[in-house]
This record gives structure tokens, C-alpha cells and sequence, in this order.
């Protein structure tokens, strides 16, 4: 069954782009997440840690 899929995507012409970008938009996004959470005030996540409680 790999061996039927892997013939069809290799016979597509520029299919080798799609896994780098699809990786470098999770590292985008990843990174971004990393930064917000670093920079975000601690009284915001204090709120919105409580919300389910309200």
C-alpha cells in the first residue's frame, strides 16, 4: 500500500516543496507561541486560568 502511494507522489512534479513549507509554518507558529507566552502579563493568564471557575 506505501509502496502504491509513495509511486503516485513521487510522479507529481514539485511535490517536495509541501512538507518544508508545512514545517516551517508549524516552526513559525511554534516560535510565535513561545514568544507570546514569555511576554504575556501574569495578571492575564491569572484571568484567564479563573474563567471556568466564574
Amino acid at each position: 500500500m506505501l509502496r502504491f502511494v509513495k509511486h503516485h507522489l513521487e510522479s507529481i512534479i514539485g511535490i517536495e516543496i509541501y512538507p518544508v513549507i508545512s514545517f516551517l509554518i508549524f516552526f513559525v507558529f511554534f516560535i510565535t507561541i513561545l514568544i507570546w507566552l514569555l511576554k504575556v502579563d501574569n495578571k492575564y493568564i491569572n484571568k484567564i486560568k479563573n474563567i471556568p471557575f466564574e
